[in-house]
């Protein structure tokens, strides 16, 4: 039966609303699908007939179950229009989407992630988090159980670290850390965003033979031993007319002894007497005592018959490059290296072409290709896909470069 014109308006728009539901879901899906694929744009007389066939049969079917609501004309052509309105609204906003919706969503860019910035503590103009170890310290299977000191040094020590990497990186020199402080053989960490670590760790397989890089032989010899000697330090073993330069592997002096944390079963660290002390690199505190030395094997021959030597440290200098990095960072710019990558846009692109300072604000440094090093490379450099590029520029600027990159 025919209804006053305004009610069959109304009924025409409740049954374009009710039959152009699922197509309009069908029209931003396919907007959004083939914009973030192909980057192309379907045409709007494809959406509209496409909603019109799936809307047609969801009327045919509701006819089945009531004949009166197709009986009106007005009343079906009103929801057309609906019909259509729906599934072209749908398909632009799929489509903007597609468009704007990153396309290299991958697990290393997951990656890439970086700890909630309400975790970060400032130190300066510098940010740093301290990670906090949280559960029990796993033994790593296949390997001998960690020894309790190990377990506690891991599970209370306190280790800052920079907080502008990202979780990978982080992860990755954390476990350096550890392995380097407390000598372990091997460790696998897992941070989350809250700065939280979990920790699976084998103890030490070896003792001195570890530290001796391959090549040198490590001698032991008494001495005077300076206060704050540590393990890595380079130092003179003077004795008499022989002068041996090396690398201090291990050291014990007779200094004072107290209850301080010791970090390797051996060299007392200093640490506040109201607090627990932070686990860092073992020193000596001074005294008489015995140094082992990493020397070139026809060095470490002469020192085999010196009962006594005096120790000398000796400086490793200032690195110009550190400060360079110190310079950047205080103005707020990082290194990356990236990898181009097979159909990026700057596989087989020159950098002039690329336009990376104005377009990306980075500064690519430095390119190592099959043909060798360019260091401050013209804007005719062509990259091709394997070149590995130098970067630097601010964290932000960095991360949008890479997914170009790769």
């Amino acid at each position: 039966m025919t209804q006053p014109l305004p009610v069959e308006i109304l009924l025409g728009i409740y049954l374009g609303i009710l039959t152009g539901m699922f197509p309009a879901l069908i029209s931003w899906g396919l907007g959004f699908l083939f914009k973030y694929v192909t980057g192309v744009t379907i045409p709007a007389l494809a959406v509209v007939v496409l909603a019109l066939a799936i809307a047609g049969i969801n009327g045919g079917l509701l006819a089945l179950m009531d004949p009166a609501v197709l009986e009106s004309g007005g009343r079906i052509v009103v929801a057309l229009l609906v019909v259509m309105m729906l599934a072209l609204y749908a398909h632009s906003k799929g489509d903007k989407m597609g468009a704007e919706f990153p396309r290299r969503l991958s697990l290393g860019t997951l990656r890439e992630r970086t700890l909630s910035a309400d975790v970060i503590e400032l130190v300066g103009s510098r940010g740093e988090v301290t990670i906090e170890v949280v559960g029990e310290v796993v033994d790593m299977e296949g390997y001998p159980p960690l020894s309790e000191a190990t377990r506690s040094a891991i599970k209370d020590g306190e280790w800052p670290l920079p907080a502008d990497i990202p979780l990978s990186e982080l992860e990755t020199r954390f476990a350096e850390r550890l392995k380097t402080e407390l000598d372990l053989s091997d460790v696998s960490v897992s941070i989350d965003e809250r700065g939280r670590a979990t920790v699976v760790a084998a103890p030490p397989l070896s003792g001195l033979s570890k530290r001796v890089p391959s090549g040198k032989r490590a001698v032991s010899v008494d001495a005077l031993v300076p206060t704050g000697l540590a393990r890595g330090d380079e130092v003179l073993v003077v004795a008499g007319d022989l002068s041996v330069a090396g690398t201090v592997v291990s050291a014990r002096s007779g200094g004072k002894k107290d209850d301080r944390p010791k970090t390797d079963g051996g060299t007392p660290v200093d640490a506040a007497e109201d607090a627990p002390a932070p686990v860092v690199a073992p020193a000596t505190t001074g005294g008489e005592g015995r140094v082992t030395v990493a020397v070139p094997r026809s060095d470490a021959e002469r020192l085999l018959g010196v009962q006594r030597a005096k120790i000398v440290v000796t400086s490793r200098g200032t690195r110009r490059e550190f400060e360079l990095v110190s310079l950047l960072r205080r103005a707020g710019k990082r290194f990356r290296k990236l990898t181009v990558t097979a159909g990026s846009e700057l596989d087989g692109a020159s950098l002039g072409e690329a336009n990376v300072r104005d377009v990306h604000g980075v500064a690519v440094l430095a390119v190592k290709s099959a043909g060798g090093w360019k260091v401050a490379p013209r804007g005719s450099t062509t990259l091709a896909a394997g070149d590995e590029l130098f970067a630097v520029g601010r964290p932000a600027a960095l991360g949008t470069f890479q997914e170009v990159v790769t």
